[in-house]
């Protein structure tokens, strides 16, 4: 679901960031005002856990992956705005620091992913978890909103990139940008998002929800009670990264220049001058190997560092909003 750079045009990416300036604005006002000092702990920690979990690739038949986005637990957990500073600062990092999602396509990310995500699982989950929700209706209500969150999120990149022939195309008639028009698109992503990710999407987001308010000490609600056992469940996810090394096949539409080139037999030429130019410092995950390192610890490394900057960089926006 991360669209690299060289998929949509520069004038589709300025349109995103055109949109996205004012959200990101009114998002961390509107955080600044609902979040508490004691909920900055959770923020970071939801954070992180949608940093980790996007790393858990989970492989498809025919070769592609894809992986659970997280994008309605934080929306759930502290609000739709919040959810929006958190994902946003997750696929920020993953952006400028790995690589994974394009910079210029960092606002359309955003979009996809922090805005639609948090707001539609947050608006879903509110409105079938109103009232006193028991257990069962609360997990019920999270796992709905997430899975609906995440096929609108996914139903929107492939609006994005199947609108791309249709908007800029060079004399030759060929796309400039992502080639695959909306009915090739749509299906693709939408068919693996409705039977596979989905369902794995709506389990995760309604385990996490009913295991912070299991823990029954106001987590979600008061801000109450210790975090440290979902810091360890944080580390322990860090230290499984590795596991998602098993899927090795690319997701659809995140395809390298000579994976597009296999597939349709050219590279447009608007891929060709604007992707892959920014490749990240530690691109795919990998950290220098210097000590020779096997490839899972340092998937596993990388996952750590991320995890660390995230929580630093939310404390940062805390400081600076609450100036």
């Amino acid at each position: 679901m991360h669209i690299p750079d060289g998929y949509l045009s520069p004038a589709t990416c300025g349109v995103f960031y055109a949109a996205m300036a004012p959200v990101w604005y009114f998002a961390s006002k509107r955080a600044e005002k609902t979040l508490k000092p004691r909920e900055m702990p959770l923020l970071a920690l939801g954070a992180a856990f949608v940093f980790v979990i996007m790393m858990f690739n989970i492989p498809l038949p025919g070769g592609s992956s894809g992986h659970m986005a997280g994008g309605a637990v934080v929306a759930i957990a502290l609000g739709p705005w919040a959810g929006i500073i958190a994902m946003s600062l997750a696929l920020a990092l993953q952006a400028f620091l790995f690589g994974d999602g394009g910079l210029m396509a960092l606002a359309a990310n955003c979009f996809n992913m922090a805005v639609v995500m948090s707001l539609s699982g947050y608006g879903i989950y509110r409105a079938l978890a109103f009232g006193e929700p028991g257990p069962g209706r609360r997990f019920f209500a999270a796992a709905v909103a997430a899975y609906v969150a995440v096929n609108l999120a996914a139903l929107a990149v492939a609006v994005e990139l199947g609108m791309q022939p249709l908007l800029a195309a060079g004399a030759d008639g060929r796309p400039l940008y992502a080639p695959y028009p909306l009915s090739i698109s749509v299906p693709a992503m939408m068919l693996p998002h409705l039977f596979f990710f989905g369902p794995i999407e709506a389990v995760g987001t309604a385990l996490v929800v009913s295991y912070v308010h299991g823990m029954n000490r106001g987590l979600l609600h008061e801000g109450k009670g210790s975090l440290k056992p979902l810091w360890i469940a944080m580390a322990v996810l860090a230290v499984l990264t590795p596991a998602g090394l098993i899927a090795s096949g690319t997701p659809w539409g995140e395809w390298g220049k000579e994976e597009l080139a296999e597939l349709i037999g050219y590279v447009p030429s608007g891929m060709e001058r604007y992707g892959e130019a920014w490749k990240g410092l530690v691109p795919d995950y990998s950290l220098p190997r210097m000590s020779g390192l096997p490839e899972p610890v340092v998937y596993m490394l990388s996952a750590l560092l991320g995890s660390a900057l995230l929580v630093a960089a939310v404390y940062a926006w805390g400081r600076i909003w609450r100036r």
